[in-house]
């Protein structure tokens, strides 16, 4: 069942970008902020992380989750750090996601050929 969960909410928050994306005029750059931020937004006010606790993957491997692991980060460091801790802690928590990218970014690149699409 937590496998389950995990694909129908992960799912429902791509059908969500989905949507945005036939039916709005924003561009990916900005459905991707709004999407970060929601995450931030929805983990300072205490909704997100039920949805975690229920879905698992499915809440924190989209964009959201991204945002969920800013705050998170950023919240632990405040509690151990003080104010200072607002500076560093998200990118703390979210540091081994964010070499990961930019690791098979820079390993897609090599391997693929570059030039316009016809």
């Amino acid at each position: 069942m937590e496998f389950f969960n995990a694909f129908w909410v992960g799912g429902l928050i791509c059908v969500v970008g989905q949507l945005l994306i036939d039916f709005t005029k924003l561009t990916p750059a900005r459905i991707l902020v709004l999407f970060v931020t929601s995450g931030v937004v929805l983990t300072a006010v205490g909704l997100y992380q039920p949805l975690v606790d229920f879905a698992g993957a499915g809440a924190t491997v989209p964009l959201t989750g991204f945002g969920y692991t800013l705050a998170t980060g950023t919240r632990e460091a405040v509690e151990q750090s003080g104010l200072l801790g607002a500076f560093f802690g998200g990118i703390t928590a979210a540091a081994s996601g964010i070499t990961a990218a930019v690791f098979f970014g820079y390993l897609a690149g090599m391997v693929s050929k570059s030039g316009d699409k016809a």
